[in-house]
């Protein structure tokens, strides 16, 4: 009978080691995720701003050609005296 009682007691303490364990490792895990998805959600953000800076780059890019077009337009008007009154 004491045999039976000490197995009882030594496999309940196993089952509720066993059973502690596993609430850390997934609060452990838990936690892992959590950070883990603050970095993602920061990496994104990085994404998406560089996306938005290389839209905009461009975009000034094509402002600044149409300006140097405009510019040489006019500098050839000014050579060709299209723009010159004459009196």
């Amino acid at each position: 009978m004491g045999a039976i009682v000490v197995a009882i007691i030594g496999a309940a303490s196993s089952a509720f080691g066993g059973l502690i364990g596993v609430i850390i490792n997934t609060k452990l895990i838990t936690y892992r995720i959590e950070q883990l998805e603050i970095k993602v959600n920061k990496h994104n953000s990085l994404i998406e701003r560089t996306y938005k800076l290389e839209t905009a780059k461009e975009v000034t890019e094509k402002e600044i050609e149409d300006i140097k077009e405009d510019l040489n337009d006019l500098k050839r008007g000014f050579s060709d005296n299209k723009f010159v009154k004459e009196v």
